[in-house]
């Protein structure tokens, strides 16, 4: 059996998409994998770093801030369905899973019209444009949330929750380990800083601020920060004790296992994530998302006792203070943690696997 994975963009799209390939490579031995995604994004990267063939496609999204660099986008569309059909002929898959991300949309578009059994994993609770046009020929939409109707045909959508990577699902590192592989104390809480895999502008710009006051009230500090911000934090960081900072961290298992309190942006994965690792989160969603999904992403915690949340405009001000007052409150935190527990969902890339591999040899 051949299934053909698409889609990328962020590390939301790319790592429950390898979630889901490794699912399938436990259900079936012997199914063949082969990973579509967009020239230049960090899939390109990630899915070679797990052990995945991909291949690019010359394909770009719409450009909301600059009018003019859209200029393009029919040629490239074009394209990206030349290169489809190419990669098609040459690998004849069986089915096709689509995770989000604009380089899903060439590939399943290409699969229904070819008959071809399709996939679509949406991880919001507001789903993509892309996502709602494909839908309609769909085998199965698999949702992170309930209530999807409003987008899918209720008849082929299956509430699986997110799938979060077996390295984090099922890790039994320990705290230990996870700060010493940081050069961290074990003796001191633990902020794990993370505003998605791209970086975070305002998460950024307040850790750079406060970060002598986060010290100073005792705690460490493991701070990724995205490209754009990474020579800017090393230099703040350089000479000082009980912080880490870097552009990204490959090994999530040991910073999550390190911290104490996490601070993030609200995007679905990040969300599940923090759900099965059982860490008390400060939120600080995503202003400008879709529908404002990332607020009601952590609304939907918050309201469960599970998280505590502060607007983007307001992190400057608000976040540290909160974090500190979080970091003295044990008991906060435990009933934090018993909520989050709650929440948690450790098998939605197996039940997604199961599905594809089901409808498609049926």
């Amino acid at each position: 059996m051949k299934v053909i994975i698409a889609g990328g963009g962020t590390g939301g799209h790319i790592f429950p998409a390898i979630a889901i390939a490794n699912a399938l490579k436990e259900q079936q031995a012997n199914v063949e994998i082969l990973f579509v995604g967009a020239k230049g994004k960090m899939e390109m990267e990630k899915v070679p770093q797990a052990g995945y063939k991909i291949v690019g496609l010359d394909i770009a999204g719409f450009n909301r801030s600059s009018l003019i660099k859209n200029i393009g986008l029919p040629f490239k569309l074009i394209k990206s369905f030349l290169q489809v059909k190419n990669i098609f002929k040459r690998f004849r898959p069986d089915a096709v899973i689509g995770v989000g991300g604009y380089s899903s949309f060439p590939v399943l578009r290409y699969a229904q019209a070819k008959g071809i059994h399709t996939f679509i994993h949406e991880s919001n609770s507001f789903a993509g444009k892309s996502n709602i046009l494909l839908g309609k020929k769909a085998s199965r939409i698999f949702t992170g949330t309930d209530g999807m109707e409003k987008f899918f045909p209720a008849n082929k959508i299956m509430v699986t929750g997110n799938p979060v990577r077996s390295v984090i699902a099922r890790s039994a590192i320990t705290k230990q380990e996870g700060v010493d592989f940081f050069g961290l104390s074990s003796h001191k809480k633990t902020v794990l800083v993370v505003g998605g895999s791209l970086g975070a502008k305002s998460i950024n710009e307040t850790i750079d601020k406060h970060l002598d006051e986060l010290l100073n009230a005792g705690l460490q500090v493991i701070w990724q920060t995205g490209k754009p911000y990474a020579a800017t934090a090393i230099a703040r960081v350089k000479d000082k004790q009980g912080v880490w900072a870097n552009d990204f961290i490959t090994d999530m298992q040991l910073a999550y296992a390190a911290a104490d309190i996490i601070v993030a942006r609200a995007g679905a994965m990040t969300v599940a994530e923090i759900c099965v690792v059982k860490k008390p989160a400060l939120f600080v969603p995503y202003p400008y998302a879709a529908e404002d999904h990332q607020t009601a992403n952590a609304n939907a915690l918050v309201e469960k006792g599970a998280a505590i949340m502060v607007k983007d405009n307001e992190a400057m001000q608000n976040a540290v203070p909160l974090l500190i007052e979080l970091a003295g409150n044990n008991m906060k935190q435990d009933v934090m943690k018993t909520a989050l527990a709650s929440l948690a969902i450790v098998d939605a890339d197996k039940k997604i696997a199961k599905e594809v591999l089901t409808v498609t040899v049926t």
